[in-house]
């Protein structure tokens, strides 16, 4: 599994115009499933982006969670973050999951980070065109792959 999140001062997504999501402060994740992944990237993930240490603290050091600050979340499925690049210039996607184990995976995602975080987690819709709409915070942009955990 691989994220793309991103500390925000707001952020929303948008499907056919209208606004499905929209949150203030807090963490847009960019969420891909790859073919191999299972709970245990998960599992892993979930604690990864809810314990990652981006939100100033008193001193203006990042050093809190989006737990400890009471921030929201908003979670967009992006097969995407799985192209492959190597050859040529067309990106392929052969390494993403197929839309039923991602759809599984994502949902899985979103009620674990609801259930950890105490209150609901945005989404967009699965599998639709959206506009997602951001101001990141800082920029703090973080890439995180359960594939490489060091």
């Amino acid at each position: 599994m691989r994220t793309l999140i991103q500390r925000v001062s707001s952020a929303s997504v948008t499907v056919d115009g209208t606004v499905v999501s929209a949150i203030g402060p807090g963490l847009l994740v960019l969420f891909g499933v790859e073919e191999d992944d299972d709970g245990t990237d998960l599992d892993w993930l979930v604690n990864k982006v809810l314990n990652l240490r981006i939100f100033a603290d008193e001193a203006g050091a990042m050093n809190r969670s989006v737990l400890e600050t009471g921030g929201d979340l908003i979670v967009v499925s992006q097969f995407t973050l799985h192209a492959s690049t190597k050859k040529g210039n067309r990106p392929s996607f052969i390494r993403a999951a197929r839309p039923e184990k991602a759809t599984a995976l994502y949902q899985r995602f979103v009620e674990s980070l609801a259930a950890d975080l105490g209150k609901p987690v945005g989404t967009g819709v699965f599998g639709a065109h959206m506009d997602v709409a951001l101001v990141n915070d800082g920029p703090v942009t973080i890439w995180i792959d359960s594939r490489d955990r060091h």
